[in-house]
C-alpha cells in the first residue's frame, strides 16, 4: 500500500527561519521523481528551486504564492508507493524486485486502479477523448520493473492517515488549468462539489461558481482587506534587509571616521598591471588586496561581538563581503579566504560572483558567513557615506567614486584622482585609535601602492 510521506522546509542556510514561496512547480496529484524540485523559494538571501527528496504523487501544498513558510514547517505530502513491505522506498528509486509471482499478482492490480482519476489532476469526462495519466503500469506478463508501482491517488489518499484539520484540504481537481482558473477567479474549491466522475471538479463548476459570485449583490461578498494607498508590503528580501539593519542599529554601538585620499598611483598601477596579457585587474580587486593586507595589521577589526555580548570572536579567515546590486536588490556575496588569494584571484572571485548577483543565482551559502565587508558606494556617483554594519560583523569600509580634484602633490597644486574613504565599526570591538590606524594604513596604500610589497 501507498505512504504518505510528508517533506518539510528545509534550512536553506545560515540564520534563514523561513522561506517565501515565488512559485509551486508541481500540481496536487502530479506524479514526482525523486530530489526533483517542486517549489521555488525566496528567503533572505537568494532565490533557490526546492527538490523534494521522495517520489511519488504529490497529495497536498502548503502555502500559496508569497507566503510565507516557517523552516520546518510542511512543505508537500508525497504518496509513496511500498515495496517488498517496505513501505518506504521513494518512486523512481531501484528497489528489491521480489518474487516473481507476487510482481505478477501486483502488475492486474495496477493496471485495474490506474484508470480512475488522479486525485489533483484527474482525467476528463468518459466518452468525451479525455486523457488519462498512468502510473507505474507493469504490462501482462511484463519483468517488475525498478521503480514500484504507485496505485492510483485516490486509493493512496484513501488509504494513508488523514491529514491534521488544519492542514490543507486535498481537492479532487481536473487539471491545473481548472486550478488556475479557480485561483484568478477568487473560487474557493474547497467549498466547491464536483460534477465529474468520483465528484471531480470540472471547468464547468468553477464557471458556475464565478457567475453565482458575479451575481450575489456586492453588499454580500466579504470586504477584502483595504491596504492604504501608496504603502508597499515589506516582505522578501526587502523585509530581511529591514529586520538585520534595525537589528544593526539596536545592538551595535557603531563610530565612522574618513579621510581622502589620492588615488592616482592606485589608478596608474591598475593601468599598468591591464597592460599586460592576462586577466584585468578591477580597483575593487586592488581594494580587496588592501583590505586583506589591513587586516593582517589589525585583526581586531575581523571580528564579531557573541550574541551575549559576552566576548569577541576573533576570526583567523577574512570572509569578504562586498555589496552588489542584483536584479532582486541590494546583495552581499561573500569571497571566502581572502587573505589566501592574490589579486588576480580575487578578481576572478569578485567578478563571478558579481555576474551570479546580476543574474540572480547566488546560493546561500555564498550569501553568509563574511567577516567584513568592502562597500564601494562609488559606483553611484556619490563620495562618502555612514553605513550600517552588516551584522555581525565588526567593520566596513566604504569607498566613494574617484574623481579628478585639485590636490597638493610634492608641494604642488596639481590635479589628482581622489576618493573618499569611510569606515565604520563596531566600538565594543576597539578604540579610535585602531579604527584610525587601519583607515591611515589602507589611505598609505591607496596613494602609495607599493607598501604593499612589504607585506607580501
Amino acid at each position: 500500500m501507498p505512504v504518505v510521506r510528508e517533506f518539510r522546509l528545509p534550512d536553506l542556510g545560515e540564520g534563514l527561519t523561513g522561506a517565501e514561496v515565488v512559485r509551486w512547480m508541481v500540481e496536487v496529484g502530479e506524479v514526482i521523481v525523486v530530489d526533483q524540485p517542486v517549489v521555488e523559494v525566496e528567503t533572505a538571501k537568494a532565490v533557490v528551486e526546492v527538490p523534494c527528496p521522495y517520489g511519488g504523487v504529490v497529495t497536498a501544498r502548503y502555502g500559496e504564492e508569497g507566503e510565507e513558510i516557517a523552516v520546518g514547517a510542511p512543505l508537500v505530502t508525497v504518496a509513496v508507493a511500498a515495496s517488498g513491505g517496505a513501505g518506504d522506498e521513494p518512486v523512481g528509486s531501484a528497489g528489491s524486485a521480489g518474487s516473481a509471482g507476487s510482481g505478477a499478482g501486483r502488475a492486474p492490480a495496477a493496471s485495474a486502479e490506474v484508470e480512475r482519476p488522479l486525485v489533483g489532476y484527474g482525467v476528463a469526462e468518459t466518452g468525451k477523448g479525455g486523457r488519462r495519466r498512468r502510473v507505474g503500469v507493469a504490462a501482462a506478463g511484463a519483468a517488475p520493473v525498478a521503480a514500484p508501482a504507485v496505485t492510483a491517488p485516490t486509493a493512496a489518499v484513501a488509504a494513508a492517515p488523514a491529514p491534521a484539520p488544519a492542514g490543507p484540504v486535498v481537492v479532487p481537481v481536473i487539471s491545473p488549468l481548472v486550478r488556475r482558473l479557480a485561483r484568478e477567479q477568487g473560487v474557493d474549491l474547497a467549498a466547491l462539489t464536483g460534477s465529474g466522475p468520483d465528484g471531480l471538479i470540472m471547468r464547468a463548476d468553477v464557471e458556475r461558481a464565478v457567475a453565482a459570485k458575479v451575481a450575489a449583490p456586492a453588499a454580500a461578498r466579504p470586504a477584502a482587506a483595504a491596504v492604504p494607498e501608496g504603502v508597499v508590503p515589506l516582505r522578501g528580501l526587502r523585509k530581511a534587509v529591514a529586520e538585520k539593519l534595525s537589528r544593526s542599529h539596536r545592538e551595535i554601538p557603531a563610530a565612522t571616521c574618513w579621510v581622502d585620499a589620492d588615488a592616482t598611483e592606485l589608478m596608474a598601477l591598475r593601468r599598468q598591471l591591464n597592460a599586460t596579457p592576462g586577466p584585468k585587474v578591477s580597483v575593487l580587486a586592488l581594494l580587496a588586496r588592501i583590505c586583506t593586507v589591513a587586516l593582517a595589521r589589525f585583526p581586531e577589526l575581523n571580528s564579531s561581538v557573541t550574541e551575549d555580548g559576552s566576548g569577541i570572536v576573533r576570526h583567523s579567515a577574512v570572509h569578504l563581503g562586498f555589496a552588489a546590486q542584483g536584479e532582486r536588490g541590494l546583495v552581499v556575496p561573500v569571497v571566502r579566504d581572502a587573505q589566501a588569494r592574490s589579486t588576480e584571484q580575487l578578481g576572478e572571485e569578485l567578478g563571478r560572483l558579481t555576474e551570479a548577483a546580476r543574474s540572480g543565482a547566488l546560493t546561500p551559502a555564498e550569501l553568509t558567513g563574511g567577516t567584513f565587508t568592502l562597500n564601494n558606494y562609488g559606483v553611484f556617483g556619490v563620495d562618502g557615506s555612514t553605513p550600517i554594519l552588516n551584522h555581525p560583523e565588526a567593520a566596513m569600509l566604504g569607498v566613494g567614486r574617484i574623481v579628478a580634484k585639485p590636490w597638493v602633490h610634492g608641494g604642488e597644486l596639481a590635479v589628482r584622482e581622489v576618493t573618499q574613504l569611510s569606515f565604520t565599526f563596531d566600538h565594543r570591538v576597539c578604540d579610535g585609535g585602531t579604527a584610525g590606524g587601519f583607515l591611515r594604513f589602507v589611505a598609505d596604500c591607496v596613494e602609495q601602492p607599493g607598501m604593499l610589497l612589504r607585506q607580501l
